[in-house]
């Protein structure tokens, strides 16, 4: 296994002026950004992203705070290898493991999309090492008694989803766009950063797997939400983009019966990728939050 993962050409570093860290994980080599002193912020990304997505909140906070986001394996420029455990669960392991190797402490979480069932865990299991928590347009919950997923999720499973998301890169062609509030704002720049990074069929498993995984994970993550009143001492910022046709504002609303202590911020013109969309509201919401002595 090489140690190190380059910098790919089609990267404009000018956007993401971040070092390349390498995890030498057992699973593969992961990829991750470790930018700025100070408290730490972990940032933990769903499909079909990686590290890329989270730059608008790096720069801003990186002059105070350590900012660590990690590319799950098989996205970003984390390896991808041939039949690697892609599910929910061996990601959530994945993400710990590199908590535990760079030894991060009283660590503000932030989680969106695939990365709430994936981060959330550790600060079930680990409450006194989570001092903030920043969850939007996420869950973790089992998806499958909703039809709004359960449908969708039975055509993905399919020969048809196989192919959609495996060839044509269904996740990213087509999901990414339609996920946000505005289209325009997704720009051909920004968007080429996120199918440059799934270039092919080999390249996108980790991807499908996400599919699978809204049916196959939810006694992993019902197993989780029932322990979520664990999370409740834990101050809390709940933002949601409202304009997302997939993750919708009741989802929003579940989080707020579920976390009473926390403060909420809603972007009415945002879709499903906040930090993309109103990357300049969630900073600051997010400064609010950090500003909170504990």
């Amino acid at each position: 296994m090489k140690a190190d993962i380059s910098t790919p050409s089609w990267l404009d570093a000018r956007e993401f002026p971040f070092a390349a860290h390498t995890f030498l994980h057992p699973d593969g080599r992961i990829h991750y950004v470790d930018e700025g002193t100070g408290p730490v912020i972990l940032f933990v990304h769903g499909t079909p992203e990686w590290s890329f997505g989270f730059r608008h909140l790096i720069k801003a906070l990186w002059s105070t705070h350590r900012c660590i986001a990690m590319d799950h394996l098989g996205f970003g420029l984390s390896d991808k290898p041939h039949g690697a455990n892609f599910t929910v669960a061996a990601q959530a392991r994945r993400l710990q493991d590199l908590i535990a190797h760079l030894g991060l402490q009283d660590i503000t979480l932030v989680v969106t999309d695939f990365g709430g069932g994936i981060g959330l865990p550790h600060a079930l299991e680990h409450p006194a090492n989570v001092k903030r928590l920043v969850l939007y347009n996420t869950w973790m919950w089992d998806l499958m008694p909703d039809k709004r997923f359960s449908g969708p999720t039975a055509i993905m499973k399919s020969r048809l989803g196989r192919f959609l998301y495996l060839r044509l890169g269904f996740s990213v062609n087509v999901m990414m766009p339609n996920a946000y509030g505005d289209k325009k704002k997704l720009d051909k720049t920004t968007h080429a950063h996120y199918r440059r990074a799934l270039p092919n069929a080999a390249a996108r498993a980790a991807t499908f797997a996400c599919v699978q995984e809204i049916k196959n994970a939810g006694p992993f993550w019902q197993a989780h939400w029932a322990q979520v009143d664990r999370l409740r001492s834990i101050p809390t910022l709940l933002c949601w983009g409202l304009k997302d046709r997939f993750f919708p504002p009741d989802l929003l609303e579940r989080w707020k019966t579920a976390l009473p202590q926390a403060s909420v911020s809603t972007f009415p013109e945002a879709g499903h990728f906040v930090h993309e969309e109103a990357a300049e509201g969630l900073i600051e919401a997010m400064r609010d939050l950090l500003a909170e002595n504990r």
